[in-house]
């Protein structure tokens, strides 16, 4: 199925067109070839082919859906997609001007790819790619069948274009924050003495996807432990229990963490989280528009190092969006081997930064707090501000 059609030159597109292009003439970029899941499915404005969500491999290759945007030039974009893709676009049509549902594997969609770009007689073009998400055959196919082009990574410019959240995206993350501390409320309130971490587990799962979320995944901890993968150990009276967990709301995704005791907490417990707010409420303290990163954790790290059990805790701030590391990046290796390239950069209204405290305490366990926060021109809002202090077990 190959779909050809005109459009204006202003034709509107679902995401920031002017921010793009300004991007890609920083870059120096004149096309764009986007084949990430989550690029694409911001591209097309909240598309991504249900067939493929959860998976990739068909057959001997992939799925590679690819949008390929010249810039200053939508009446000129194609989206390339899978061959069962046709009927979405019979049913819900692609902004793209061109849409060419022809493919089943990567080097079909690469070879698209090409036609499309020698069709619009870019020749010699700088083209930017997600060199992390196109796979190595199609990476060939493109350099092999667009030997005068010279290519880049735009993988950060697709990063910064994704950082200031729009007011439909922003209700997208504030719905799968609260659905998921509704489900890790539901699982705690539920469950006592003798649940295992397999159980819980698997009751987080049922309670994000009767809600409406894609399940992601949960790190989990009891006890004096620190291990947060699946194990036979199970939840005793007295004994705490971490659920950290990210679920998908419609590709965006809430990512918190939340403590739970089996009985009533003593004062250590207490004490011990109040700790860790504390450095959590000196983050947020700082979150505004035209603040830094490097502010937000200094403050924050500031308060970390004054508190009674600083050598067991830690402060981690980092993007959230379609995934659960974007821009801003803000910390350099902590623990995401990236660097911390906008940390001196002033927070932009709409960027959701998702901020967390761990404290490793050599008796009473893994005790953390992760929330997420989105920048407002006057300071922040706490999404999904819930459940954050302790929450009591099954008697």
């Amino acid at each position: 199925m190959n779909i050809q059609s005109t459009a204006a030159k202003d034709a509107e597109t679902p995401f920031d067109r002017q921010r793009l292009d300004r991007l890609m003439e920083e870059a120096g970029i004149d096309l764009l070839l986007a084949t990430s899941k989550h690029n694409v499915q911001y591209l097309l404005g909240g598309y991504r082919y249900i067939f493929f969500h959860a998976m990739d491999a068909i057959g001997h290759s992939r799925y590679l859906p690819v949008l390929v945007y010249e810039k200053g030039r939508p009446d000129r974009a194609a989206y390339i997609g899978n061959k069962m893709e046709g009927m979405e676009q019979q049913v819900n049509p692609f902004w793209t001007p061109a849409v060419k549902t022809t493919c089943w594997g990567s080097v079909d969609a690469a070879q698209e790819a090409i036609a499309h770009i020698k069709a619009l007689g870019r020749h010699g073009a700088r083209i930017g790619i997600e060199p992390s998400f196109l796979p190595s055959d199609a990476w060939l196919a493109l350099t092999t069948g667009l030997d005068d082009a010279s290519f880049v990574d735009a993988t950060g410019i697709l990063e910064r274009l994704r950082s200031v959240k729009t007011a439909a995206e922003l209700d997208l993350l504030r719905r799968a924050s609260e659905l998921i501390t509704d489900s890790m409320l539901a699982v705690f309130s539920g469950h006592g003495e003798g649940a295992g971490k397999a159980e819980l587990v698997d009751a987080l799962r049922r309670e994000e996807t009767g809600r409406g979320l894609q399940f992601e995944y949960c790190l989990i901890t009891i006890g004096s432990s620190h291990n947060r993968a699946v194990s036979p150990q199970s939840w005793q009276r007295g004994e705490v229990l971490s659920l950290d967990s990210g679920g998908n709301y419609r590709g965006y995704i809430g990512d918190l963490c939340r403590m739970g005791v089996l009985g009533e907490p003593d004062s250590e417990l207490e004490d011990l989280l109040a700790e860790v707010d504390a450095v959590q409420q000196a983050a947020f303290s700082k979150i505004r528009a035209g603040a830094t990163g490097t502010q937000v954790i200094a403050h924050a790290e500031k308060t970390r190092k004054s508190l009674p059990n600083a050598t067991c805790n830690d402060f981690f701030a980092h993007g959230m969006g379609l995934i659960s590391h974007e821009a801003p990046f803000l910390m350099t290796n902590h623990p995401v081997a990236y660097d911390g390239v906008d940390a001196d950069r002033p927070l932009e209204a709409g960027m959701v930064i998702s901020v967390e405290t761990t404290m490793l305490h050599p008796r009473r366990g893994f005790i953390k707090l992760e929330d997420t926060v989105a920048v407002t021109g006057n300071g922040h809002e706490l999404i999904g501000d819930r459940g954050r202090n302790w929450n009591r077990g099954q008697a």
